[in-house]
């Protein structure tokens, strides 16, 4: 079916600009702040949603200021938020990223109610993922809950991608079910413990190594481009098209959204990965809105 389910994390981002990112014990004086809607969760299920595929969120959210304007960014982006529970005694997930001059950044992430996602929301969305579809998930909520989400898309024929950010040691249960990994250059190297990913080639070469244990690897090298290796030996390395960089926050949620969009229409992967390069590109390259 095309569909595409997101479970996993929404936050509220506070989104800090100034001349650099502060070191140890040192004080920067910033030139703007903003607040915006993220999670890799709600990022990724916005950027499916755009693409016109029928998109749904599971997450958790508490019944507070932050969580009310996420659940609302969600429906504005057209993503079926009946499975995004609200939960009771915690608050919502909230993140502070501190951009530099050249566009790139650090955060903090609080994960505040994502930690809550579990069975209990599988359950809740049984109807849903029985239909099938693109399952996709994140490390920004309990392995637990990626597994039990998982095994339900699984039974249901669908299919799983896993964007492994941040990266963490994943169960076995978990590497068994994933489909799709979707890693940036920093997680590639923690995963694979391999040297370090800085070009396009080296992205390849980890893309490979990921191969060895996923159908399919990805891993996006920011200004480089992307590559792509799977079991069956297809090799691909897409160069990043030439943009002004405005700013690289959510890029990779972009690219992992229409992604997975473009695989729940049935493209094939070299397809899906090119039309997301393409999506990552336009966003880093336009000014985020106050």
């Amino acid at each position: 079916m095309s569909q595409v389910i997101v479970f996993g994390s929404l936050h509220y981002d506070i989104m800090v600009y100034g001349p650099g990112r502060p070191r140890k014990g040192e004080t920067v004086t910033g030139e703007r702040w903003l607040p915006k809607c993220g999670g890799k969760g709600g990022n990724q299920a916005i950027a499916a949603a755009k693409t016109g595929v029928t998109t749904a969120m599971i997450g958790a959210v508490a019944d507070d200021d932050f969580g009310h304007v996420l659940v609302a960014n969600l429906a504005k982006g057209h993503v079926d938020h009946r499975f995004v529970r609200r939960v009771q005694g915690i608050r919502t997930g909230m993140s502070v990223a501190i951009f530099d001059a050249e566009g790139d950044y650090g955060a903090v992430i609080v994960s505040g109610s994502n930690l809550e996602l579990g069975q209990v929301d599988v359950d809740a969305a049984e109807e849903l993922l029985a239909r099938g579809g693109v399952l996709v998930l994140q490390n920004e909520v309990p392995d637990a809950a990626n597994v039990a989400a998982a095994q339900a898309t699984r039974l249901a024929g669908g299919r799983i991608v896993l964007n492994a950010a941040p990266a963490r040691e994943l169960s076995t249960e978990l590497t068994g079910l994933v489909d799709v990994i979707v890693v940036n250059q920093i997680e590639a190297e923690q995963l694979t413990q391999g040297p370090v990913v800085d070009t396009l080639d080296g992205a390849l070469d980890a893309a490979r190594r990921l191969a060895q244990v996923y159908p399919i690897a990805v891993v996006t090298a920011g200004g480089e481009g992307v590559a792509c290796a799977t079991c069956e030996g297809l090799e691909l390395a897409v160069p990043a098209l030439k943009v002004e960089l405005v700013s690289t926050h959510g890029a990779g949620d972009e690219f992992t959204g229409v992604l997975a969009a473009e695989l729940a229409k049935g493209n094939k992967i070299a397809d899906a990965i090119n039309a997301a390069n393409r999506a990552a590109a336009v966003l880093v390259s336009a000014q985020q809105a106050d």
